[in-house]
């Protein structure tokens, strides 16, 4: 199925079904986005905003959410 075919597929979905289809969507973007996170963290992609955001911390460059 192309693309197209699951747009046209999706914009034909009745709204309890459009509903049901975007809360599963959404959690598996969250996953998905979970596991890159994951990975990136493992690989030492996020090493250097780690340290730049400790030593910010430690300077009191920071803010109270």
């Amino acid at each position: 199925m192309s693309v197209e075919e699951l747009k046209k597929a999706i914009e034909g979905l009745p709204a309890k079904d459009f509903a049901q289809f975007r809360a599963w969507f959404d959690e598996l973007s969250a996953t998905l986005w979970d596991e890159q996170i994951e990975r990136d963290a493992k690989s030492g992609k996020l090493d250097k905003l780690t340290k730049e955001a400790l030593e910010d911390v430690a300077a009191g460059r920071f803010r109270k959410l």
